[in-house]
């Protein structure tokens, strides 16, 4: 029996399954998105996410535990620089899953999985900016009625056409 073992067993032994999914992590954190069938894109997810929350807290003892899972001290490296000082304010949802059609040779679904704020075209090409809000309303600034400007004399346009 099964009973509450939720993860995807990706039909591979633990050994390999850790394997897999530490290579393909690396490969996200490198590559900011990769190619994959949805199933081990899920599975992805669930392994990547918590590593990057990790890494918004630069601490010896968070870079460790993230490189036991990693075992590539380049991708750790990546991780705590690049995709961290990204990431600092999201509260979380750090992937996205982009479903992509069927592969040709077994008719397997596709997906691609990235990081979400390397995407420009979603971000609009720049980093949103946040502006402090309040619960409070705020007062409405009323214009001032700006002095008008001397008027200029308007029947000496007109005798310049006639």
């Amino acid at each position: 029996m099964r009973h509450g073992k939720k993860f995807n067993h990706l039909s591979r032994q633990k050994g390999h399954r850790a394997a897999m999914l530490a290579n393909m992590a690396c490969s996200l954190i490198e590559h900011k998105r990769i190619n994959t069938t949805v199933a081990k894109a899920k599975a992805l997810k669930q392994f990547v996410e918590p590593l990057v929350t990790k890494s918004k807290e630069d601490t010896t003892h968070n870079r460790r535990i993230v490189f036991s899972y990693l075992r590539n001290k380049y991708a750790v490296t990546e991780l705590f620089r690049e995709v961290s000082a990204k990431v600092g304010d999201r509260p979380g949802g750090y992937t996205r899953i982009i479903k992509m059609g069927n592969r040709l040779g077994d008719n397997a679904d596709m997906a691609m999985i990235e990081l979400v704020d390397f995407n420009e075209l979603y971000n609009g090409g720049k980093k949103e900016e946040k502006k402090a809000t309040t619960r409070r309303s705020r007062a409405k600034k009323t214009e001032v009625p700006a002095t008008e400007a001397p008027a200029t004399d308007s029947s000496e346009n007109t005798e310049a056409t006639e």
